[in-house]
């Protein structure tokens, strides 16, 4: 009887569901985060979220990517992690889970935040990935310029702001970033995610990307989970519920 016990403990501690369950537990509290923006965006997509971080007692940097090429948005990342005094939380909306995975195996970086975002492995094809759960009405707004996207105002304020009052979200729409195309299309050379404490907030009502990619991409992770009942821009809609999020992420727990 004790060597089935035994042998059953080493088959269940050998499995992949048994392995997951193992990922690193959240320890170090941090002082400091580090805000990036998503595709279609700018830094101004936080502002609601930063006082309500500042008022924790937590510093607090916006990164202002340039969403031209998988390359230099690491290197917007990395400038601003670079410059923080002591552990960090790298926070990540939409498109910029992209570079979350890929730069926060930083030393510094002590947590990472997704925020209906995506979540890449290393060298995967995220595009093909995505395409195996349902498409969303964001897409059809879409128009490439040059090799630059934009969001057409009526996608935009219907489905990549839904949920956001209009007059805010026309003033989104006003300072939206222009997004080469091809960074949709690059790999990551890191998966962050891996080795570091984890945390995902999926947005219930998203039009850009299917609730049910984000689901599966925050099970992958073993990430800590929140539920917003929020469109895209849950850190425009809902902050308290994201900064929540965020401050659990840098105490630790």
């Amino acid at each position: 009887m004790k060597l089935m016990i035994l042998s059953v403990a080493l088959a269940l501690a050998a499995s992949p569901a048994f392995a997951q369950s193992t990922s690193p537990s959240p320890a170090t509290k941090a002082a400091n985060v580090v805000l990036v923006h998503g595709a279609w965006a700018d830094g101004s997509s936080w502002s609601d979220v930063i006082p309500l971080l500042q008022d924790a007692g937590l510093h607090v940097t916006a990164v202002q990517n340039s969403l031209a090429t998988l390359a230099q948005a690491d290197a917007d990342a990395r400038r601003a992690i670079a410059a923080q005094d002591g552990p960090t939380v790298l926070v990540g909306h939409s498109w910029s889970g992209t570079i979350v995975s890929d730069v926060g195996d930083d030393p510094k970086i002590t947590a990472l935040v997704y925020v209906a975002a995506r979540a890449p492995a290393a060298g995967e094809d995220f595009l093909a990935l995505q395409g195996t759960f349902p498409n969303t009405p964001a897409r059809a707004g879409i128009v490439n310029r040059d090799g630059y996207t934009l969001l057409l105002q009526a996608a935009f304020l219907a489905d990549f702001a839904n949920g956001v009052p209009r007059r805010k979200a026309l003033v989104l729409y006003a300072v939206q970033g222009a997004t080469a195309a091809s960074i949709f299309a690059e790999h990551t050379t890191a998966t962050a995610w891996k080795t570091k404490p984890t945390y995902y907030a999926v947005s219930k009502q998203d039009r850009t990307i299917a609730p049910e990619f984000e689901r599966f991409l925050a099970k992958r992770m073993n990430a800590q989970t929140i539920e917003v009942d929020a469109g895209h821009l849950s850190m425009v809609s809902h902050p308290r519920e994201i900064a929540d999020l965020i401050i659990r992420a840098a105490n630790g727990k």
